[in-house]
């Protein structure tokens, strides 16, 4: 399959759970193309922003049906994907299941697209991977974070 479009996606979290945040970089294949996005949070886990990277990249594509390629370095989601996982989980509801909130918003823009997905080992030199930490590493630190209402709202259960 030739891709249209690749996304290339990090996340990150200063404490887990504490000031988190995603970093995204898209780009048109075949082009020098190229567009880039990221958003703080001030309570929020590494995991979470991994995903919403993914999520947020997925939901800038403008057409249906576009064929693209997910390049994470998180095993939490590519695994999750490639290994049929959530699909299950979706069945079950989610049942017992962290971050229902994103995987289920994550199902509905994945269908409207030809999505595969890579994995690569982060901090390996790879220059898109390693400006999507930048990008999430940068937005952790922003002193205007967004409120990841759900996490916030799950955790405060835990109190």
């Amino acid at each position: 399959m030739s891709h249209q479009v690749h996304i290339y996606t990090d996340g990150a979290a200063k404490g887990n759970p504490g000031n988190g945040g995603y970093g995204v970089v898209m780009e048109l294949a075949g082009t020098t193309y190229k567009k880039e996005f990221y958003e703080g949070f001030r309570h929020t886990t590494n995991n979470r922003m991994e995903l919403l990277a993914v999520i947020v990249g997925l939901e800038k594509i403008k057409n249906q049906n576009t064929k693209v390629l997910v390049v994470s370095d998180s095993k939490y989601v590519v695994d999750a994907v490639e290994k049929k996982w959530v699909f299950g989980w979706e069945k079950k509801g989610f049942k017992d299941k962290k971050n229902p909130d994103l995987w289920m918003r994550f199902l509905k823009i994945y269908r409207l697209h030809q999505v595969d997905f890579k994995w690569i080992k982060g901090h390996n030199n790879h220059p898109q991977n390693e400006r999507c930490d930048e990008l999430a590493v940068y937005a952790s630190g922003l002193s205007n974070l967004s409120v990841d209402a759900f996490y916030e709202k799950e955790d405060a259960k835990l109190l």
